[in-house]
């Protein structure tokens, strides 16, 4: 199971330059669009085939996140990943709608 964590956080691991690898869970087309800085793209129903290849340590730390509190793409990526044997999952609950609320920029 992921721990959840907020715009606060995320934002201090980035400044803070924490090793961590950031996962955008939608489309790739909403990728394209916009997403979070130095995120990769891994859509969730796609986890089980591409994670082990994208990312093979299994004791990294990963954040994951979607478009809402309302998207359920993230804790479907998070639950697929805990299953595939990766230990250090976090949910970044509030996903791109958060981010931008809180003033911070996407990447493109």
């Amino acid at each position: 199971m992921a721990t959840t964590i907020d715009t606060t956080t995320l934002r201090d691991w980035q400044l803070q330059q924490r090793e961590f690898t950031l996962v955008d869970t939608l489309p790739a087309g909403s990728f394209v669009e916009g997403h979070l800085p130095d995120a990769i793209n891994i859509v969730s129903d796609d986890v089980l085939a591409v994670a082990p290849d994208r990312l093979p340590d299994k004791q990294e730390t990963i954040v994951v996140y979607c478009a809402s509190t309302s998207c359920k793409r993230a804790g479907l990526a998070a639950d697929r990943l805990a299953g595939l044997g990766y230990t250090q999952i976090y949910h970044y609950v509030g996903g791109k709608k958060a981010w931008v609320n809180a003033g911070l920029p996407l990447a493109q």
